[in-house]
């Protein structure tokens, strides 16, 4: 393990994540053994540890830029889906397979559902080189989810979206969460989504500013 990047892992995980209210110990212990260099390119791994979203450097559609969340708002979702060790987790929009790799460490196993062909066969190879055995790379549409493998304990959706589809709820188990940042930019707000009786309800939780995932944008209705 490079010496340099465990020392930057530390003080990513004490001077972004703890600073901001994030207190579980399984979170905090996940994010110090995983390492963020080795999900993004090498040219960019002096980057990996700043308290900014990291653009990946290669995507199959340069249309839709894609990025590496910023530590402290992924820290603060992950919290607030409060993952346990039996829970099943679908993680929508993993790029390169970071936060799959964080969640594994809290959860029974994760899908790793990715949208974009590079980004999906670079999360694959890095994962199982980092052992991460407990984790499987899925591809397709990001709102969509991924039906065949539901119902899940927990939804983790990994970059901002206009609205959370229903088609992504639907796929939670009786008391599943679902957590996500619905709107662009500072007007960014996190919420938790909980399924009891059959029935979804949310709860705003705090404001982030994190960037987009693609597919999600708000159906727009016809206006005389």
């Amino acid at each position: 393990m490079n010496a340099d990047f465990s020392e930057r892992r530390v003080k990513m995980v004490d001077g972004q994540v703890r600073t901001t209210d994030v207190t579980d110990a399984a979170i905090l212990s996940a994010m110090l053994s995983v390492p963020r260099e080795a999900f993004v390119d090498s040219a960019q791994r002096e980057l990996a540890y700043i308290d900014e979203d990291l653009r990946y450097g290669a995507t199959a559609d340069s249309d839709q830029p894609r990025y590496l969340m910023e530590p402290s708002p992924f820290a603060k979702l992950a919290q607030l889906a409060e993952i346990g060790p039996r829970d099943f987790v679908l993680d929508v929009g993993s790029g390169t397979g970071y936060s799959s790799a964080v969640l594994s460490q809290l959860a029974s196993s994760v899908i790793a559902l990715e949208s974009d062909p590079t980004l999906a066969a670079t999360a694959t190879s890095t994962l199982s080189s980092l052992g991460c055995d407990n984790v499987v790379v899925v591809s397709g549409p990001l709102a969509a989810g991924y039906a065949s493998q539901a119902p899940y304990d927990v939804i983790f959706v990994g970059g901002s979206v206009e609205q959370v589809p229903d088609a992504l709820l639907a796929q939670l188990k009786e008391g599943g969460r679902l957590v996500a940042v619905e709107g662009r930019g500072n007007a960014g707000v996190a919420s938790i989504f909980l399924k009891t009786g059959g029935n979804v309800t949310a709860r705003r939780a705090f404001n982030a500013a994190v960037k987009p995932l693609p597919g999600f944008n708000r159906t727009r209705e016809f206006e005389f």
